[in-house]
């Protein structure tokens, strides 16, 4: 998982990761077959943590804008970890099964969000005229760029982007 972080995916190769793993090339072989199947086994292992936080909000308990800041700052954090994020994305346009497993995933969480927006429209907290399956992918779609926002050691401002989503759904 660290070398395709550090180096992406095209510069590693097998025998880098042999090497790092203190075994023979011809050891990683008898485990894999070449570095994709490896890094399938990576991403499909965690492929949930690359997704943003399933938000289950409580709309009554909290402000909004300081609960989803904190989620955001929380997946953040976590994809800085994982470092696999730049990876898949260089892999998804060249992996159809990739895509489409991350495509299902991506669904799912959508659904979530969905969710979560019906129910505080069903509160009268949204804005009457929100389509919330456009709001709830506009979401998702921002979300999944927060690792872009990361420069130079500097961390995005969620809570400017927590207000921003909170100002277009409420």
């Amino acid at each position: 998982r660290k070398l395709f972080s550090e180096k992406g995916y095209e510069q590693t190769t097998a025998k880098d990761i042999a090497a790092h793993a203190n075994v023979a090339t011809g050891t990683f072989y008898r485990y894999f077959c070449d570095k994709r199947q490896l890094l399938m086994a990576l991403i499909k292992d965690q492929l949930d943590r690359f997704m943003p936080p399933n938000p289950n909000p409580s709309w009554m308990n909290h402000d909004p804008e300081i609960g989803l800041a904190s989620m955001l700052k929380k997946h953040d954090q976590r994809l800085d970890k994982l470092g696999l994020h730049h990876v898949l994305h260089e892999l998804l346009p060249h992996d159809p099964e990739l895509a489409q497993v991350y495509a299902e995933v991506r669904k799912k969480l959508h659904g979530s969000i969905y969710e979560g927006l019906l129910q505080a429209q069903k509160l009268g907290y949204t804005w009457d005229d929100l389509d919330l399956t456009e709001v709830a992918w506009s979401i998702l779609t921002l979300t999944e760029k927060l690792p872009d926002r990361r420069t130079d050691q500097s961390e995005p401002n969620y809570h400017a982007i927590a207000k921003i989503i909170c100002r277009l759904v409420f």
